[in-house]
């Protein structure tokens, strides 16, 4: 500094007291400063102050030498307080120069910057107020220094400002927002406490409304909440709980739409507080916003789904997930099917991407100083409330049926796709219709799930799809969106009206298919896509077979589940695979009590209908002949049954044959037959059921069924013991009398052929090995 520059009115003395290295020698010169600008404060001689106060800041604040920066310092906070009430003329240039000093290398300095700006901001208040965004910077700076007498002195800056926002109505909330968004993805974990305290402040003051800032800030709070420092991440935890209290009280006013998106990247953090809180805040987003949630609920989906299957470690984020799953799913209503109004070009580019955020990693959430929170928000306050509600099935469709596919995804997940998509099927059927044909190999494959909660719902599912009448192919298709006639080359529609074609020798396929009402052309999918995965997967068919068939048969209609089977087999080319499958629907059908109903229809071929489902199971049924026999056993068709008795001699008796054989003596044994056992006693009404039970006894070796059926047969009584006045009249007339529309004789010859098939393609392997392409004609 030149000792020859004239700073006059500051006196030789002054200046250089204010360059001196000694602290109580710059003090008196401040004192001197003070009085100086007290007396141009009387005079009302304002140009003196400014170039007082410009001079101290350009020689001195700004200056290359320390002692001179000291010295400029504590001059202007000398003119601050000289100019008491009248300070606030003249604060641009009193703390421009001291924020200057913030960045200074000396610490000392950094110091003393913050005392002389502690006296400018005493003494003018809130006059201060319109300077707030440059005070707050240059404090959310001090705020990370690594010098504590800095810090300490920062702080105490740092309360004297809270106080004066406190007290005042004039905080500038708009013009301070995008600083705050910019300060708040601070790593550092001293700033990111000041920011905290800061927001816990003006979240107390009643005329400032924070609130409505939330979308902006949110995202920043939630990265705080990961920090590493235990205090500071219980301050957010309170700043949080603060806004979700806000948000109960006023949800009116909250940006539900805003704040979605935001949420639904922090759900999938591995941080688990982090992913707890957000899943609260979900949790109430929902239930309060209601259906203004409904076009996030892809990515609510894609967040929630995986938690569902966490362990008891992290159980509670599990059920509030669960919570989340449950009350979104209950959103979806009637009214979600309805055809799709036309929307105005604005409002299609706001609903353009609701659910961007769903493939976004976990670390992008981190955003910054270019405003990441904007580029999740979808709505724009405006928009958000004059947009109707949609439900972006299509991504819904896709998040499930992606997380259905991934064989990694827990039990309970799984569990909760299948629920969702049902839920669908049951609320939004024709929409949901369309993405049918994309879902059903991934339906069907879930079959193979080793959880037999998991195949439950995923057949409850098939069933839905199965009978719904929105799979009907005949209908029309819908006004709001693509035809729904799907064409399936392999797939043939049964039509009504097949009864007339029983006596057709030929009579195959079609007119043993199922023909009612409920059943729409999926039905029909599903059965030939269900065996060919039995048949492709042998696993699957012993172990878990009887059971998918007999829930089915509870989930739908039993005699149509059989009859189409029945058909499909008919013309399946895989003879080993049509046997086993016969023999497991058989015994399915013998023993299962979901079939009760539906043996009670065979018992007595009373009705053209039951006759037409005999002659459908006859025919495929041909393919096992022990199952052919238990069949008319159980039909009361027993001369058919003698008759069929008498062609074994011509079969090749195997082990497997003779196998069956002794299965089927074991189920006459059962409650099923007890009938059939009482009839032993009309001995004059039922001869061929006696001929074809000593039909079964003369094919069995000596054994233990063998034995079983011998000591049964001798307790037949002799039928001129039985003889009574009634039984000396007309006798009954045998099943096949009563039934003259089956063909019996056609049916006899039918076996004869399929049985001729069947051990022609054993020869065929025993010269080329065990190994059939297996090929269904459709």
């Amino acid at each position: 500094m030149n000792p020859e520059k004239d700073f006059a009115p500051l006196t030789p003395n002054i200046v250089r007291a204010l360059n001196d290295k000694l602290y109580e020698k710059r003090k008196v010169a401040a004192l001197e400063i003070e009085k100086l600008v007290r007396e141009s404060v009387a005079q009302n001689n304002a140009v003196q102050i400014k170039h007082v106060i410009q001079t101290l800041s350009q020689e001195f604040a700004l200056s290359q030498h320390p002692h001179s920066r000291k010295g400029g310092l504590i001059g202007l906070a000398a003119c601050s307080i000289a100019l008491g009430k009248d300070s606030g003329l003249y604060l641009k240039e009193l703390i421009e120069p001291v924020l200057t000093c913030f960045n200074d290398a000396d610490s000392r300095l950094r110091y003393y910057a913050c005392e002389a700006l502690y006296n400018i901001v005493k003494v003018a208040r809130g006059a201060v107020l319109p300077h707030f965004n440059v005070l707050f910077d240059g404090l959310s700076k001090l705020a990370a220094d690594p010098d504590p007498n800095v810090k300490s002195g920062s702080e105490l800056l740092d309360r004297l400002l809270k106080d004066i926002v406190t007290e005042s109505n004039k905080f500038d909330l708009v013009g301070f927002i995008p600083l705050l968004r910019e300060r708040i993805y601070s790593n550092n974990q001293y700033a990111r406490q000041f920011i905290i305290s800061w927001i816990l402040v003006l979240e107390s003051v009643p005329d400032i409304n924070l609130l409505d800032y939330l979308p902006e800030i949110l995202d920043g709070l939630f990265q705080i909440l990961g920090d590493n420092g235990k205090e500071i991440r219980k301050m957010c935890e309170v700043v949080l709980g603060e806004f979700l209290k806000e948000i109960k009280k006023n949800p009116s006013s909250v940006k539900f739409a805003e704040m979605a998106n935001i949420l639904v990247i922090h759900c999938q953090t591995t941080d688990d507080l982090i992913q707890l809180t957000a899943m609260c805040w979900m949790r109430e987003f929902i239930q309060l916003a209601g259906r203004v949630m409904l076009p996030y609920s892809s990515g609510i989906l894609t967040a929630v789904l995986p938690c569902l299957a966490y362990d008891d470690r992290k159980k509670s984020i599990k059920e509030v997930a669960n919570v989340c799953n449950q009350s979104l799913m209950k959103l979806v209503t009637p009214e979600d099917d309805e055809p799709d109004e036309p929307k105005p070009v604005v409002q299609r580019q706001a609903e353009a991407n609701p659910d961007s955020s769903v493939a976004r990693p976990e670390g992008s959430a981190s955003g910054g100083p270019d405003g990441s929170c904007d580029s999740i928000n979808v709505f724009t306050p405006a928009s958000a409330d004059r947009a109707p509600v949609t439900l972006d099935l299509d991504g819904i469709v896709q998040v499930l049926n992606c997380h259905l596919s991934d064989t990694a995804i827990g039990m309970m997940t799984r569990i909760a796709v299948l629920k969702w998509l049902y839920h669908l099927y049951i609320k939004t059927p024709r929409k949901m219709f369309r993405h049918t044909d994309s879902l059903f190999p991934i339906l069907l494959q879930t079959l193979s799930d080793e959880s037999d909660e998991v195949i439950l719902k995923d057949l409850e599912v098939l069933a839905e799809i199965a009978s719904s009448p929105a799979g009907q192919t005949e209908d029309p298709g819908s006004p709001d969106g693509p035809d729904l006639r799907i064409s399936h080359p392999e797939l043939q529609v049964p039509t009504p009206g097949r009864a007339g074609l029983l006596n057709t020798p030929g009579t195959k396929g079609l007119e043993c298919s199922p023909s009612t009402p409920t059943m729409n052309s999926y039905f029909y999918k599903f059965m030939i896509n269900l065996l060919q995965r039995f048949s492709s997967e042998r696993k699957l068919l012993e172990a878990r077979g009887p059971f998918i068939i007999r829930q089915l048969c509870l989930l739908l209609n039993a005699e149509n589940i059989f009859h189409s089977m029945a058909d499909i087999l008919l013309r399946e080319e895989d003879l080993k695979f049509a046997s086993t499958m016969v023999h497991t629907l058989n015994t399915i059908l013998l023993t299962s009590t979901e079939l009760f109903q539906l043996r009670n229809q065979l018992k007595d071929l009373k009705t053209l209908e039951s006759q037409n489902l005999f002659c459908c199971l006859y025919r495929s049924w041909c393919h096992n002949p022990v199952t052919t026999v238990s069949l008319c056993f159980l039909t009361q068709n027993y001369r058919h049954a003698y008759d069929l008795i008498q062609k074994f001699g011509d079969l090749e008796v195997t082990v497997d044959f003779l196998t069956e054989v002794d299965k089927l003596v074991q189920l006459i044994e059962c409650p099923i037959f007890t009938y059939l056992r009482l009839q032993l006693l009309d001995v004059r009404n039922h001869p061929y059921l006696i001929k074809a039970l000593y039909g079964l006894l003369m094919l069995l070796p000596q054994s233990s069924a063998f034995q079983l059926l011998s000591h049964r047969l001798q307790c037949v009584p002799n039928p001129e013991l039985l003889q009574t006045q009634d039984s000396l009249q007309a006798a009954p007339q045998s099943q096949e009398a009563n039934t003259p529309s089956i063909d019996y004789a056609e049916l006899l010859q039918h076996f004869e052929k399929v049985q001729n098939q069947h051990l022609e393609v054993r020869h065929q392997r025993s010269g080329r090995g065990d190994h059939l392409e297996r090929r269904v004609v459709l």
